[in-house]
């Protein structure tokens, strides 16, 4: 399921080139990929009920157009990839004109929360990921 965030650039997010900071679009695409799993059904505690865990691994990240402070952005995150231990999410930062100002592509595993090792991706967040 694809799910979007918008976001509103604020003052402390713009850099000395008057525009926002490459490291906090790494920021916004986490703060979509979270809104994925709370609309998914899947916050922290629920992983972890289901003895799991998941950890960024991979992200490639395509910076297109500057943003500005003020700017309302969206952040349109979907399931591309299932695997066995790891899932792929799809991301995009979309200006108000729906041009986009960046694009990137998240690989998560999941890891048993005690052992740190990965594990098999639980039923309910591969469900969420096939659904796409």
């Amino acid at each position: 399921m694809e799910t979007v965030l918008e976001i509103i650039v604020r003052p402390t997010e713009i850099d000395v080139n008057g525009h926002v900071n490459n490291a906090k679009f790494v920021e916004y695409l986490e703060w979509g990929r979270e809104e994925w799993y709370e609309r998914n059904g899947l916050p922290y505690d629920r992983l972890q009920a289901m003895g799991a865990a998941t950890v960024t691994v991979n992200v490639n990240l395509n910076y297109r157009r500057e943003c500005r402070q003020g700017e309302r952005l969206t952040i349109v995150t979907r399931p591309v990839r299932l695997g066995r231990t790891s899932f792929t999410l799809a991301q995009e930062i979309r200006k108000p004109d729906g041009a986009v100002a960046a694009d990137a592509t998240v690989v998560l595993v999941t890891i048993d929360p005690t052992t740190r090792k990965p594990c098999v991706v639980p039923p309910e967040l591969a469900r969420a990921v096939e659904a796409s």
